[in-house]
């Protein structure tokens, strides 16, 4: 059979994700905000007949390309390579759909209009009259749904045969594309509100639910507390959630230390190295993945559910003006957004914003949003100093805390672009794509592979290295004193100033290749130990922190520091190959590190000055 290529195509948010998935069997998620979908997939579709390279162009609105993804698209539907278009539209908003099938109809001929989304239209009574919309097109019209994918495919594969077999051939090719070609805008939306009136009835005039539930979320006043409650919610169940499982998943991987001591021992290694793989590498290791896994276990597919929901481009609209007022790009919420779970994977979906100037912008400012590593400090101490007797109080802290992450990432935007990166915000699209109901068992499966496996390898990679050298200084003495002790000496004046002290200080150095192993460093270095000590009782390690100096002055500044310091070292390599120079990476370093420091010294300030 010879193959032939099909170009899937169509705007945002249709459901082109899941008639692809249907069609090549191939459980692939794409999308079109958070740095998805900004290159093709493609997958094989074979029929009895046909063996279809399918080719999933990025979601577009229009062939007159004004952002990258449509240029990808554009050139993709305009190949004359391509032996057919599929056309997915979502069939609650034919009308704006139709625009983009208008333009790819007045390229060439050779295209299918798959109808989607007739669960949606059947539940806003909607009727949509695919015949006559076939006889206005000259094209074949089908209509489908996701719950339905055996039919879907089934109609799909009748109409690319029976599109191949037809004598139909491309007006223009790819090279030749103009888009004087086109109608004007105007025109075209024209003619596609008079073709969505002829073939579209509204059985009753009815305000969509989804429509009411908008104006909530959208709204500039009621919107941003509706946020706010819905994170304090995620949160709430994470801090609610991970204790027990991270206790359990801990007392299992310390179990294995002094298996894997004395194993060591058994074939012949000295001690000191001994303990320098068991108690220095792998405690170090053993630390963070208990610690880090259950939280993100939770937040990861419940951050993934809202997202599925459709809560996150809500987000992203509410905060397009705040950027604007940063001369940023709009996109920029939305990769802040990401930072929540991993902020080298949103600088990495910094990609998405097409101007240099507002990609270095998210890209510098995004290590202000606790990722996940950061939160298992924060909850510790909110819960040891200010939430011991309320998880609700402790999430009401969280969510408090990234609110601030968010002020502080306008602040320090409006700087650059007032600074070293002027010029003016660059416009974008952002379409609300409807409510749907998540997919659990996707949502799950996506969470885990996609992000949680992903941060968590990331931190083993980094934690077992950044075990070793801890134990080296730790545990290597010159005229009586640990290496690590000087370091400690050293950062003592500027931890006084900063209402901290050297050992965090030094904790937080410590602590660049993973934020997660910032407290085991604290605990080993005041209880004058050679390696990191578990931590299983917050009231023990509470006493601990209080013998050694700290007050609830020194809390808050540490969660102001851990909110407002360098990013960790993945991230920062993420900013070096993102922007193509260390120049950028050492400024990510300095800014947020200038904000935390000044922060940290104006609390301090004020608390001295009024007791």
């Amino acid at each position: 059979m010879n193959e032939v290529k099909i170009v899937l195509a169509g705007n945002p948010n249709v459901g082109k994700s899941t008639v692809f998935n249907c069609l090549t069997g191939m459980h692939q998620h794409t999308g079109n905000w958070a740095g998805k979908t900004v290159s093709n997939a493609q997958g094989r579709w074979k029929t009895d007949n046909l063996n279809i390279n399918l080719i999933d162009a990025p979601g577009c609105y229009s062939l007159k390309a004004s952002s990258l993804e449509e240029e990808v698209a554009r050139d993709c539907i305009c190949s004359p390579e391509c032996e057919g278009v599929i056309i997915v539209c979502d069939g609650t908003c034919l009308e704006r759909n139709l625009i983009l099938a208008l333009q790819i109809l007045k390229h060439r001929n050779d295209v299918i209009l798959c109808i989607n989304l007739m669960d949606q239209v059947r539940k806003r009574a909607m009727k949509i009259d695919s015949d006559k919309l076939s006889e206005v097109l000259g094209i074949d019209v089908i209509t489908t749904e996701s719950s339905k994918k055996r039919e879907m495919k089934h109609q799909l594969e009748k109409a690319v045969c029976k599109l191949l077999k037809g004598d139909t051939k491309k007006l223009v090719s790819a090279d030749g594309y103009k888009e004087e070609l086109l109608d004007s805008p105007e025109d075209t939306a024209k003619k596609a509100e008079e073709i969505a009136d002829l073939v579209v009835c509204r059985e009753k005039e009815k305000e969509d639910v989804s429509i009411r539930v908008d104006k909530v979320l959208t709204n500039p006043i009621v919107g941003f507390p509706v946020m706010g409650l819905l994170l304090l919610l995620v949160f709430w169940i994470t801090i609610q959630g991970a204790n027990y499982p991270s206790e359990a998943l801990s007392k299992l991987l310390f179990s294995f230390e002094k298996p894997l001591y004395d194993g060591l021992m058994a074939v012949g290694f000295g001690e000191s190295i001994c303990n320098m793989i068991a108690c220095g590498m792998y405690r170090v290791l053993a630390w963070v993945v208990s610690v880090m896994l259950p939280p993100m276990a939770i937040f990861f597919p419940m951050f993934t559910l809202l997202e599925d929901w459709g809560f996150l481009p809500r987000i992203a609209f509410n905060l397009d003006k705040c950027f604007k007022c940063c001369n940023a790009c709009g996109k920029q919420a939305l990769t802040m957004c990401m930072g929540l779970g991993c902020n080298a994977s949103a600088v990495v979906g910094c990609r998405i914003i097409d101007s240099k100037r507002e990609r270095l912008l998210a890209m510098l400012t995004n290590s202000l949003m606790p990722c996940n590593g950061r939160f298992p400090m924060l909850i510790a101490v909110i819960t040891m100093f200010f939430a011991a007797e309320s998880k609700l109080k402790g999430a009401v802290f969280i969510t408090a805390l990234v609110v601030m992450g968010i002020l502080a990432t306008f602040v320090l935007t409006k700087v650059l672009s007032e600074t070293i990166l002027k010029g003016m915000p660059s416009s974008f699209a952002l379409e609300l794509p409807p409510y749907r109901k998540p997919e659990i068992g996707k949502v799950i499966v996506r969470s885990v592979f996609d992000r949680t496996l992903f941060v968590l390898g990331r931190a083993v990679v980094v934690a077992a290295p950044a075990g070793l050298i801890i134990w080296v200084l730790a545990n290597i003495d010159i005229a009586g004193s640990s290496l690590i002790m000087y370091v400690v000496d050293f950062f003592e004046p500027l931890g006084n100033i900063m209402g901290l002290d050297g050992v965090i200080l030094t904790a937080f150095i410590l602590g660049i290749p993973a934020n997660e192993i910032v407290l085991p460093i604290v605990m080993m270095i005041y209880m004058s130990q050679g390696t990191l000590a578990e931590v299983n009782d917050l009231e023990f390690f509470y006493q601990l922190l209080v013998s050694n100096g700290w007050t609830y002055l020194t809390a808050l500044n540490v969660m102001i520091f851990s909110m407002m310091h360098w990013p960790c070292a993945t991230t920062l390599l993420s900013i070096k190959k993102e922007s193509g120079s260390w120049k950028w990476a050492g400024i990510s370093f300095i800014a947020p590190l200038m904000m935390g420091i000044g922060l940290c010294v104006i609390t301090t300030f004020i608390y001295r000055f009024f007791l």
